[in-house]
Formats: structure tokens, C-alpha cells, sequence
């Protein structure tokens, strides 16, 4: 004879029916399966008095079929905590697949359920964390190998240090540093540590000096901006420094040479004054619309064509997120807007940043 598996005993097992997933609550259901094996047990002494059997002789069998009656309802009652300690211990080794059966309505019901949703949220922050990883990795090594690069052509003699050479050296340094202070505001979006400290802001001067930065950084870039005379806004300056700065980046990275990079500046719509509507608009590719809520997530670059030529590197993708972060810690909404040609973004900040409700 050929011996059944164990795995299939158990697969069978396991989807038997749970004749008592509807009851509500596990106190019901206990009360269920003692009136149920006490009934049985009773039922099956009285069969056998007309038919000349004793207690002592009809007993033993009574028991045995209430342990089986017992088996068969109680069988959705405790297969949940059996699964869900053996997810557990999967989980333990790194295995984040495993999931309960939640049929039940019961106690246990809500339990498994709350279980497969901690282990759907592990399962995310584990594929997020090697993500995580793997890209800060990948865009540590370029610059640095670029920067070593540069280095030891320049050590063995290869490459005499003329400012050109020096100069791409401190380009890669730069983008190093870049990445470093991204990722320490990336910490500070996870710590939560991160808080608004508004202030009145003078909008105009405040783009005119964000601009003047990011012109530094590429001096192939052109921006424009188009701001409402007199607009002030109530906003946290470093904060909205990161907002403005990072869209202006992104849109100088891949905007076409010589077409302007334009940065809109008006009041928010209706009362009271405070708050604030900013758009940053491109003339590149664009981004499609099926990835517009993507390219906010970290590392995440798009399938648009990359940086237009002679930008250094094309970014971390880290700059939208730690926008859109900023964004959302002033409580405001940040979206790419539907236009004919490239890419325009906008961003509201509303009034009254931190007052209660």
C-alpha cells in the first residue's frame, strides 16, 4: 500500500468546512460544542437501552463520538492560531508570504485578519528596506567610483591636474554630498522627528534666492518665474526651501537646453491670506500619467527619457520624495498637472500651517 503524505492530510484538513465561522463570538461557540457533545453523548446512552445495551457498554461509545462531533465543529475554532504560529516562525526565517484563513466572524476571526494584515505591512517594509539598500548602494557606487576614477588617473600621472580635472572630481563630490544630505532628511521623514517652524516669507525674494542657487548648481539651466506682486506666505523657510529647490532640479535635469525652467507663485485660493500655490514647469519629456503618483515614492525615476545632456548624473530619485514629504508636513497636496508639453507641478501650501482645526 502506499502511504498518504502528511501535507496532504493537512491541506485536507484544512479545508474542511468550519461549520461555526458564522457565530460571532468564541464564547457561543463553546457553549455550542459542549451542548453538542453532551447531547450526542446522551443521545447515543437512550439508543441503547431498547436495544439491551447497558450504560457502561453504550458510554465508551458515546464519548467517542462526541470527541469526533468535537473534532468536526471545533475544527475553525483553533486552526487559525495553528496557522498563525507557524506563520510566525516562517516569518522568523525571513519568509513573509504566509497567510491565515480568516473565515471565521469571531474573536479569532478579527485575530487572524489583524495577522495577515501585520504580515502583508512586514512584507512591504522588508521589500522597501532591500530596496532601500540595494539603491543607496548603487548611487554611492557611481560617484564614487567616478571620483576614484578621476584620482588614480591623476595620481599615476595619466592625467595632469589641470581645474578641468580637479573640477569633475569636485562635481562628484558635490553629488556625493547631495546624496548624503537627501538621505538624512530621508531619516528624518522616517523618525518623524522632522517639525514646522513658520514663519512670514517674502515669496518673490524667497524664489529669486532658491533660483539664484540652483542656477549655480546648473549653469546651463535657465528659470524664469512668474510671481504676484506683494505675495507673502506663512510657511516653514528650510521646508519650503526643500520643496522649491528639488522641483527646480528635477525640471532643469530633464527640461531641453535653452528652454526655460518656469517657477509660478500665487495666493491661495480665497481666505484667509497665508497660503501659497506653486508650479514648476519643464519642457521635457513629461511624465506619464500612469506614473505621476509614482515618481513621489523614493528611488523611483520614472521610464520617461533620462536627463538631458550634460547634466551630472541623473539624480537619486529622492528629490520628489522628500518634496512631497515637505509638502505634506505643511499639510498641503503636491500633483503633476496635466499639460500639452513637459512636465508642470504643483504644489499648495495652505493657510494657517499649524493652528488647530
Amino acid at each position: 500500500m502506499t502511504a498518504v503524505p502528511r501535507g496532504f492530510i493537512h491541506r485536507l484538513w484544512a479545508r474542511l468546512p468550519r461549520p461555526l465561522d458564522p457565530l460571532r463570538s468564541i464564547k457561543v461557540k463553546f457553549g455550542v460544542v459542549v451542548v453538542a457533545t453532551a447531547c450526542v453523548a446522551v443521545l447515543i446512552v437512550l439508543w441503547g437501552y431498547p436495544l439491551g445495551f447497558r450504560a457502561r457498554e453504550t458510554l465508551p461509545v458515546g464519548v467517542i463520538i462526541s470527541l469526533v462531533v468535537i473534532q468536526l465543529l471545533a475544527h475553525g475554532m483553533t486552526a487559525p492560531l495553528r496557522e498563525m504560529t507557524a506563520a510566525a516562525r516562517a516569518m522568523a526565517g525571513g519568509d513573509y508570504s504566509r497567510r491565515v484563513r480568516a473565515t471565521s466572524r469571531d474573536e479569532v476571526g478579527e485575530l487572524a485578519q489583524a495577522f495577515n494584515r501585520m504580515a502583508a505591512d512586514l512584507a512591504e517594509v522588508d521589500r522597501q528596506r532591500r530596496e532601500f539598500v540595494a539603491n543607496v548602494s548603487h548611487e554611492l557606487r557611481t560617484p564614487i567610483s567616478a571620483l576614484r576614477a578621476v584620482l588614480e588617473n591623476v595620481a599615476d600621472g595619466v592625467t595632469p591636474a589641470t581645474p578641468d580635472v580637479l573640477e569633475t572630481a569636485l562635481d562628484q563630490t558635490e553629488r556625493l554630498g547631495r546624496l548624503v544630505t537627501q538621505l538624512l532628511d530621508l531619516s528624518r521623514v522616517e523618525a518623524g522627528a522632522a517639525t514646522l517652524d513658520v514663519t512670514d516669507i517674502d515669496v518673490a525674494a524667497f524664489v529669486a534666492d532658491v533660483a539664484a542657487e540652483a542656477a549655480a548648481g546648473r549653469p546651463d539651466a535657465v528659470f524664469e518665474s512668474d510671481i504676484t506682486p506683494g505675495l507673502r506666505a506663512a510657511a516653514d523657510r528650510d521646508r519650503l526651501h526643500q520643496i522649491v529647490a528639488n522641483l527646480l532640479d528635477n525640471a532643469a535635469r530633464h527640461g531641453p537646453d535653452g528652454r526655460p525652467v518656469t517657477i509660478t507663485a500665487r495666493p491661495f485660493p480665497g481666505s484667509p491670506p497665508g497660503g501659497l500655490v506653486i508650479e514648476v514647469a519643464d519642457e521635457g519629456p513629461g511624465i506619464p500619467p500612469e506614473e505621476r503618483v509614482r515618481v513621489f515614492e523614493r528611488f523611483s525615476r520614472g521610464s520617461s527619457p533620462g536627463p538631458r545632456a550634460g547634466t551630472p548624473g541623473g539624480g537619486t530619485g529622492l528629490g520628489l520624495a522628500i518634496a512631497s514629504w515637505a509638502t505634506d508636513l505643511h499639510g498641503g497636496d503636491i500633483t503633476v498637472l496635466d499639460t500639452p508639453r513637459g512636465c508642470r507641478i504643483r504644489v499648495t501650501i495652505p493657510p494657517n500651517i499649524g493652528e488647530p482645526a
